[in-house]
């Protein structure tokens, strides 16, 4: 996937996929492959939806719903998804960073149009998070999320701060894999606060590596939202859409 193999990255979901048919770290990778590849949230919702749901005692079944809910731009329903997980935090793939369910709340309400109650959502999230963080200070994934929060307060030095120490805690020099997760974050809370010129940057400099960013993406993540105004955008979009 990080390569954009999108093909050969299918077969090898489909033999895990086999040998685990319930799990969410299969069947919802295949979802993700979905739309990252296609933009096929279609195909996703049902993958997604054939996972077993009488149990999820670490929400990771629920931020899968709240993500393609999201990117469906269904925000009732996201929200009410989240809303009735009962934990202060929920476990993600392919992350160390416990997300706070504020965040997940908050972000919904922002996309909305709904601000104080989004505020009062990152706010709490904040609280989660700097505690996430005391627990484990050099985890650059923490990092990243609590820039992410603190861009959503407008807390934006405090937040771009954050953004680049995630990214120097795991650098792509140092890993090619999992360093351009953190490059993708910094880039979107450029975003997030007005910093446009450094977003457009990352994100082209993105789009030309192995980093698991795509154009459809770009396209249906709410996440660019800030960005897609800007003729930069489309043009990116315009010149790696053969290629992403």
């Amino acid at each position: 996937m990080a390569l954009r193999n999108f093909e050969a990255a299918e077969k090898t979901i489909d033999r895990a996929i086999a040998l685990a048919p319930q799990s969410f770290a299969t069947v919802g990778l295949k979802a993700y492959l979905a739309v990252v590849s296609k933009g096929d949230l279609t195909l996703a919702e049902k993958q997604i939806s054939s996972i077993p749901t009488e149990s999820d005692p670490n929400g990771m079944d629920t931020w899968g719903k709240w993500w393609l809910l999201t990117w469906q731009r269904k925000f009732p329903e996201a929200l009410a998804v989240v809303e009735k997980f009962p934990g202060e935090t929920l476990t993600v793939p392919d992350s160390t960073a416990p997300v706070p369910k504020a965040l997940l709340e908050g972000i919904i309400h922002c996309l909305e149009g709904n601000t104080p109650s989004s505020q009062t959502e990152f706010g709490n999230a904040r609280l989660v998070s700097e505690k996430l963080l005391r627990e484990a200070p050099d985890d650059p994934a923490r990092h990243a999320q609590h820039g992410l929060i603190l861009a959503a307060l407008g807390q934006k030095e405090e937040a771009i701060a954050q953004g680049k120490r995630a990214v120097e805690l795991l650098p792509e020099s140092q890993d090619a894999f999992a360093g351009p997760r953190y490059t993708v974050i910094l880039a979107q809370i450029y975003g997030l606060t007005g910093e446009s010129d450094e977003a457009f940057n990352l994100i082209e400099h993105l789009l030309e590596v192995p980093s698991g960013l795509t154009i459809s993406i770009l396209k249906l993540d709410p996440l660019w939202d800030p960005l897609r105004k800007d003729p930069r955008f489309q043009a990116l979009i315009d010149k790696y859409a053969a290629n992403c």
